[in-house]
This record gives structure tokens, C-alpha cells and sequence, in this order.
């Protein structure tokens, strides 16, 4: 039987997930909800050249539905781990303030206009009210700042979150650089909070030769590149232990997901 804690951070993770189930294709056609079955077969069954050669069958909406739906479930995956994490540090942190969890600046676009950016997640040392988390936070800094060769910030770590970290996207890196620096100026130390194992090599030396925190989803003792052993030994939550405890079920949900995103319905 699932505990409290439990209850609630696998409903906070698995919430945006099961959304994918809804999930239709676009086509150029659907709009913000989509294509059914039924509409795909009108849109192709109507185009002479698509029906001639007869892509406008179940399966080739399948194919649109998986491919779609595939990018739909990476992305809240991501979601489901932002949210997951921020809550962890929120509790862990035993924070009087929900927004003290995040953290956000505002810049000025090209065309002058104020864009408001933000963070996954903040431990701002003067607002941690558990004196471990305070104490294990600080040390952590300590350690990580040295092994960077960077000052001690002022006001503590704030976080971007993501699932994974398979794409090279020049953009992507840029922009993330963008904040580290920002986060710099404001006293913070930025860290990129990875819950896949898989990102490369060259992004995670890129991110540290920009004094940028990065921790990855390996499931070892060194709080200085584990996710999960910065969870349990500076947060004082083991959320490898949360997921390892909800695997079946978890498993069992985004499979049932995946299969109904396989189906041309």
C-alpha cells in the first residue's frame, strides 16, 4: 500500500502522462484538438493522390498518432519530473512559501518587449527551514563550487529540469547558457537536473565549462553528478526508491498509454 508521500508524487508525475492518452494527430487540419479517425478519412479519402495510392488507410493514421503521440509522451514525462522534483523541494525544504520552489527573471526580447523565464526549482539557502537540507545544501555547494572552480553563491542553487537529453540542439544549449549567466548575476548557482542517464558527453562538458551544475540519472552514491544520490544525500528524500517502489504500476500505466496511442482509434 502506497504511503502519503507516495500517493501524492505519483500522481503529481503520472498526471500529465496520462493526458497522452487524448492525444490526435494534427494533419494541417485538426487545430488545438486534433484529428479523429473518422475526419482522417474524410481529409484522405477526399485527396485523389492519397487515395490512389491508398495512404489513407488505419494504419497510416496509426502511424501519425504514434509519431505525434510519441513526442507528446517524452514531453510530459518532462513535465511530470519538473513537477515531481519542484515538489520534492518544496517539502524537503519545509518552505512556508510555495513559490520560493522556483525561481524566475525577467529579460527584454529583440523587440524590446519584457519576457518573464523560469526555473524548474530553488533551494534558497535563507528560506530552507530544515536545518539538514540547509546544512547538507550548503556543504554540497562547498564541494561542487571547488570541483568547478567557481565562487560560493549567495542565495543557493536554483534548477532546470528535464527527462533526458538526447538532442544536440545548438539553440537549446544556448538558451540554457543564457540563464546559467543569469542565474550567476542574481547569486545562484545553476544545475541542469537530468532524470535520464542519457545525454552526451560533449553537452555535459559544455554546460561545466560554463560553471553550470548538471546531474544525471545514475543510480550511484556521488551527489556530485547523481540525481539520485543528490536527492537522497543533500534533499534527504531517496526518490530512486520512490520510483524503484512504483515501477509495476508505472510500468503498467504509460504501457497502457502507449497502446492505445498504437491504435488507430
Amino acid at each position: 500500500m502506497q504511503s502519503q508521500a507516495d500517493q501524492k508524487y505519483f500522481d503529481i508525475f503520472l498526471a500529465p502522462i496520462l493526458t497522452c492518452k487524448n492525444y490526435k494527430p494534427k494533419l494541417g487540419a485538426g487545430g488545438a484538438e486534433g484529428v479523429n479517425l473518422q475526419k482522417f478519412h474524410e481529409i484522405y479519402g477526399e485527396d485523389p493522390f492519397y487515395s490512389w495510392i491508398g495512404v489513407n488507410s488505419d494504419l497510416m493514421y496509426a502511424a501519425h498518432k504514434a509519431a505525434g503521440g510519441m513526442t507528446s509522451v517524452y514531453r510530459q514525462i518532462g513535465i511530470g519530473c519538473e513537477r515531481l522534483f519542484r515538489e520534492i523541494i518544496f517539502d524537503q525544504a519545509e518552505y512556508t512559501d510555495r513559490a520560493l520552489a522556483t525561481w524566475s527573471y525577467t529579460a527584454q526580447t529583440r523587440s524590446g518587449k519584457a519576457k518573464t523565464l523560469s526555473l524548474d526549482g530553488r533551494l534558497e539557502l535563507n528560506e530552507i527551514v530544515n536545518q539538514e537540507v540547509k546544512n547538507s545544501t550548503e556543504e554540497w555547494l562547498r564541494n561542487y563550487c571547488s570541483e568547478l572552480e567557481v565562487q560560493y553563491p549567495q542565495n543557493g542553487i536554483v534548477f532546470e529540469v528535464r527527462q533526458g537529453y538526447k538532442s544536440k540542439d545548438s539553440k537549446r544549449q544556448n538558451g540554457d547558457i543564457d540563464n546559467a549567466t543569469v542565474a550567476w548575476s542574481k547569486g545562484y548557482l545553476p544545475v541542469f537536473s537530468v532524470f535520464s542517464s542519457q545525454i552526451d558527453n560533449d553537452i555535459v562538458m559544455r554546460y561545466r565549462n560554463n560553471s553550470c551544475g548538471i546531474l544525471m540519472g545514475l543510480n550511484n552514491e556521488n551527489p556530485n553528478i547523481s540525481l539520485f544520490a543528490f536527492c537522497r544525500q543533500v534533499l534527504g528524500y531517496d526518490m530512486a526508491a520512490f520510483f524503484e517502489r512504483n515501477s509495476a504500476e508505472l510500468r503498467e500505466q504509460i504501457e497502457a498509454v502507449l497502446e492505445k496511442l498504437l491504435r488507430a482509434e
